[in-house]
């Protein structure tokens, strides 16, 4: 038991900066206290004591904030950052060296019994406010972004973002060694990157420029068309295209590589001179 408390002590003090010693670790953190009344709680579950295991774990959710069931089953070195609002569910089960943050729910999506609730690889970070729901199953090192509702399952490496979540990137393979290194070198608070794209924004970002490029041909056939026609002695008022609309510019739109304005505002035509 002592192992295993020293263990989580470690694993958190390796992981968030904020923590100044272990003796603080072991006093002021609601995640590990939450994980050791849950030991508790899983044990009595075990041995059939459920009542008095419901009673404890409700006991752990009114001292932390924590709601985890006594039947979940947690690996080693689990934490809970914050971990205000964090639900776990009873058929839950997550790996070694996991991370969860504030708002994070592994939920059921179905009333019947059995196999309800997600499981979770090792080395998972579920980032603040996400939701996992449903009997899925996340691979080792998946990433879900803040407030991300994840409702499939996801393959190991995997980054997820968005409401329902996609696959937004893939983590390549890597030894051991430079797993630990990565470790290391920075910890993705969470369970988001500066780079990570949005799918949506790119999405959309995509078809402006689609849509840019399109006028723009568009416009190079029109005016051959024109030039034909003025060949051909055809009056300017029978050209095809008149009259023109007048759309909005679509040049300089950006949605998801600056925090400026997505489009540049259309300008106003100058009022009539004899206007009062």
């Amino acid at each position: 038991m002592w192992r295993r408390l020293r263990e989580d002590i470690d694993s958190i003090f390796d992981r968030d900066p904020a923590a100044r010693s272990r003796f603080e670790i072991l006093l002021t953190y609601p995640g590990i206290h939450a994980v050791l009344w849950h030991r508790l709680a899983h044990r009595l579950w075990r041995w059939r004591l459920k009542l008095i295991a419901r009673m404890i774990a409700n006991l752990g959710r009114w001292l932390t904030g924590i709601e985890i069931h006594p039947a979940a089953r947690i690996g080693r070195r689990l934490f809970i950052d914050h971990g205000m609002g964090v639900v776990i569910g009873e058929t839950a089960e997550i790996g070694d060296d996991c991370t969860l943050y504030h708002g994070v729910t592994l939920g059921g999506t179905q009333w019947s019994a059995g196999k309800r609730h997600p499981t979770l690889g090792n080395g998972v970070v579920v980032g603040a406010g996400a939701k996992v729901l449903g009997p899925i199953t996340l691979g080792d090192g998946v990433r879900i972004g803040s407030n991300a509702v994840v409702l499939k399952d996801a393959p190991s490496g995997a980054t997820l973002v968005g409401i329902p979540a996609r696959v937004v990137g893939q983590t390549p393979a890597i030894s051991p060694q430079q797993a630990r290194i990565a470790e290391k070198l920075g910890f993705d608070a969470y369970g988001v990157a500066r780079d990570m794209p949005d799918p949506v924004a790119e999405v959309i970002d995509r078809l402006l420029t689609h849509v840019q490029a399109s006028e723009e041909r568009l416009a190079e056939l029109l005016s051959v068309v024109r030039t034909l026609q003025a060949a051909q002695g055809t009056p300017p008022e029978d050209w095809v295209g008149q009259p023109d609309t007048n759309l909005p510019s679509l040049s300089n739109c950006q949605l998801s590589r600056t925090d400026a304005p997505v489009c540049p505002p259309e300008p106003h035509p100058a009022p009539p001179e004899n206007s009062p």
